[in-house]
């Protein structure tokens, strides 16, 4: 069986894309990154949730920017704290999207910086 790792029914909190087998919305997710949650504290304090159905939540919201557009940063990535080199070897290569799924590169002060000035 191939698991949707984003799921979108329209009789299930009204439509909006949830992660498999939680009750978390991939904007709930990006709220809570863009709030500084990294994948370890996202994992500790949601259980339900896996590390790949993170980084596919991640990719989601890459693909529907427009839907997602204020989470984005000027430089094209994702605001908070991505997955870092060391959490994303365990993905598969696909899903290792620097600046959605993986930390961009960027010190951590200078993505603050830039959710100030926007």
């Amino acid at each position: 069986m191939t698991i949707k790792w984003v799921k979108v029914d329209p009789l299930v909190l009204s439509g909006e894309p949830f992660c498999y087998n939680s009750r978390l919305t991939v904007r709930q997710l990006l709220e809570l990154r863009r709030a500084g949650y990294d994948v370890t504290r996202l994992l500790r304090e949601h259980p339900e949730l896996r590390l790949v159905g993170i980084a596919h939540a991640y990719r989601y919201a890459g693909e529907h920017r427009g839907r997602y557009a204020e989470f984005f940063e000027r430089d094209g990535s994702l605001a908070g704290p991505g997955l870092t080199t060391e959490e994303a070897a365990m993905l598969p290569w696909r899903l290792r999207i620097p600046g959605l799924v993986m930390d961009a590169g960027k010190p951590k002060d200078a993505a603050r910086g830039s959710q100030a000035r926007a």
